[in-house]
């Protein structure tokens, strides 16, 4: 430091903290990581053409917790099932990072359904002729993971099945299998968890549970949630909320 006064020292300080006021405020873009645009499906019947979604428009950023509300007939299920790929739009796009789900073929959206995507149903969906560390494995297995069977057990162990892994479905309490249902959508660790009505055939006390589960699972894996609910307590638990009404959003 010799040769440099204190006072060139300070200045030169001065200075630099003057251009940095100076510089231009930059405001990072953040990409949704589900995106709709003008999405709309309606199908033809014997009395004409019935509208189920019109227009739809919406994003959702990484990380989110969103509620799809709505009475029975407003299009939440056809919603979800088009934000998911399972079903395509009649007009509109979906696109998932960065990648319209129209322009995939039916394989290529099923990869990136296995890549991306934890499902929740209603119904609990698990293969009766499987025992539950079965059903836990089986994402695991399709996307070829060597350590499926430890990532099950410890996935089943983590939702409290533990005494349970070589249970099959009719076993097992609705509750119980829905944990299962639980353990294979967050075993494979995805980005995005749709769930469409999880404690539709659960009594309130166990479904409280169920949530209060899927909350918290949620919460440490970082899952994106998009959750469709009649329920409005539990879609007050969720960030944001998005209702629907005769096939169209009315509030965001």
């Amino acid at each position: 430091m010799a040769g440099i006064n204190d006072t060139t020292m300070k200045q030169s300080f001065l200075n630099m903290l003057d251009e940095y006021a100076a510089a231009p405020f930059v405001t990072k873009v953040t990409t949704p990581l589900i995106s709709t645009s003008a999405l709309s499906k309606w199908v033809e019947t014997s009395e004409g053409r019935l509208d189920i979604l019109t227009a739809v428009e919406l994003a959702i950023n990484e990380g989110e917790t969103v509620a799809v509300v709505g009475a029975s007939g407003s299009g939440k299920s056809t919603l979800l099932g088009l934000l998911a790929g399972l079903d395509l739009p009649s007009e509109g796009s979906v696109v998932i990072e960065n990648v319209s789900l129209s322009a995939l073929s039916e394989d290529g959206r099923a990869d990136l359904r296995r890549r991306l995507v934890g499902f929740v149903f209603q119904s609990f969906q698990l293969i009766p002729t499987l025992t539950a560390i079965e059903n836990t494995m089986l994402p695991l297995e399709l996307a070829g993971k060597p350590s499926a069977r430890a990532d099950a057990v410890a996935m089943l162990e983590r939702v409290g099945l533990q005494h349970r892994l070589n249970h099959y479905p009719r076993q097992l309490s609705g509750g119980e299998q829905q944990r299962v249902a639980l353990a294979r959508a967050f075993v494979t660790e995805p980005k995005i968890l749709f769930a469409d009505e999880p404690t539709g055939n659960l009594d309130r006390k166990t479904g409280q549970t169920i949530i209060d589960l899927l909350f918290t699972l949620n919460s440490e894996k970082r899952t994106t949630l998009v959750l469709v609910t009649h329920d409005e307590a539990l879609a007050g638990r969720c960030q944001r909320l998005i209702r629907l009404d005769g096939g169209c959003i009315v509030h965001v």
